[in-house]
């Protein structure tokens, strides 16, 4: 029986900064990155079936917004200035990412790729899927920059208004619900969040 060293990548996920170079008041990994894009695109997921007449599998977009940065496990997180600086590294960014992407899947045994590849491969992703894993990563970025700026750290101001020009772009009814509701709670202390939940 052979060895798969596929969860043994993913477990350095926790490994990997985001933000790497800029000043952070507290340090945010792609494990915990990961883990918030899908609670958030699983939110929007049920908002837009909910509210706004959509049909999308919930479940199934947590998922891929689990394993949306999975890659970089292998690549490591490429700073977002660097990435976009101009079209050429943009395109040639996507193609070692999908590189990594194939590589991880090649990790595990043979049974299990297809299962893995439907999350792991964005060409396995239907274009209302990916859009709403863009929006919740985009969202869970700016929330980061609203949690970096309450803390006193004016260096993510020029990332969040940066970030506002990306959720203007990529706009949806469900996340201006989203927005809306749960948004504001970012700008306050714990004591003001836990007013009207006591324990």
């Amino acid at each position: 029986m052979s060895q798969s060293h596929f969860f043994a990548h993913l477990s350095r996920m926790k490994l990997i900064n985001r933000w790497p170079l800029m000043r952070n008041v507290r340090t945010e990994n792609v494990s915990e990155h990961s883990l918030q894009v899908a609670f958030v695109a699983h939110a929007l997921a049920v908002i837009k079936n909910r509210m706004f007449g959509g049909t999308l599998n919930a479940e199934r977009i947590a998922l891929l917004a689990m394993y949306h940065d999975a890659s970089e496990v292998l690549t490591g997180d490429m700073p977002t200035p660097i990435k976009y600086f101009n079209a050429q590294i943009a395109h040639e960014y996507k193609n070692i990412e999908r590189i990594a992407q194939q590589k991880l899947i090649d990790m595990l045994p043979e049974e299990l790729r297809d299962d893995y590849r439907s999350l792991i491969d964005e060409n396995y992703h239907l274009p209302e899927e990916r859009s709403v894993v863009k929006q919740a990563d985009a969202l869970c970025a700016y929330l980061k920059c609203l949690e970096e700026i309450s803390a006193g750290n004016k260096e993510f101001q020029l990332a969040m208004a940066r970030l506002e020009k990306t959720l203007t772009e990529r706009n949806s009814p469900e996340m201006e619900w989203f927005m809306a509701r749960f948004v504001p709670s970012f700008n306050l202390s714990l004591d003001e969040i836990s007013q009207d939940s006591p324990l």
